[in-house]
């Protein structure tokens, strides 16, 4: 069984291709990863499951078109679309040439809190928003949601062992997501 603590979301599935069973896929590994016969993992019915590319084309620069061993057919590969696709950390860390213990991903950092170092705690990180050009953490806070740059600029410290991450934030960037705005 393959245990959440293993894996690392390394893209997403997003529409099928044709009518053989080919997938296009959003990847943040290199097509390498795929062709070396790494699995990838999605989780089918609750259950992490390994599958493996049978053919990897690029169609862009993070897109790829992926048919998968056994899936055949556009019904088949219909399954797959919009979930995301989970790489083995042991299996990235050759790719990356660091220790599996020291990588840290960006999923990683779900759940961690947020704190401002002006405005003090501002929530927990439910996810990050890389769909545009600037990555955002969205922070549940006590107000709701917010939308917070991922950017190096503004991280003044990620303490992994207390699960939080320190950002030296501009003045009134938060109040940008605040409700009573507007």
């Amino acid at each position: 069984m393959i245990k959440e603590e293993n894996v690392v979301e390394i893209g997403k599935f997003q529409k099928t291709h044709a009518l053989r069973g080919e997938l296009n896929a959003v990847l943040d590994v290199e097509p390498q990863y795929l062709e070396d016969r790494n699995p990838l993992v999605v989780v089918v019915d609750g259950i992490r499951v390994p599958f493996y590319a049978e053919s990897v084309r690029p169609k862009g620069t993070t897109s790829y078109l992926v048919k998968l061993e056994g899936i055949d057919d556009v019904d088949e590969a219909n399954a797959f679309v919009n979930k995301p696709i989970y790489g083995l950390r042991k299996d990235l860390a050759r790719y990356y040439d660091v220790p599996e213990e020291e990588m840290v991903f960006d999923s990683d950092l779900i759940g961690y809190d947020v704190e401002d170092l002006e405005q003090g705690y501002l929530g927990k990180v439910l996810s990050i928003d890389d769909s545009t050009m600037n990555a955002l953490l969205v922070v549940g806070g006590p107000d709701g949601e917010i939308y917070i740059p991922y950017n190096e600029d503004f991280i003044d410290a990620i303490d992994d062992n207390a699960k939080k991450i320190i950002m030296d934030l501009p003045e009134g960037l938060v109040q940008l997501n605040s409700k009573n705005n507007g």
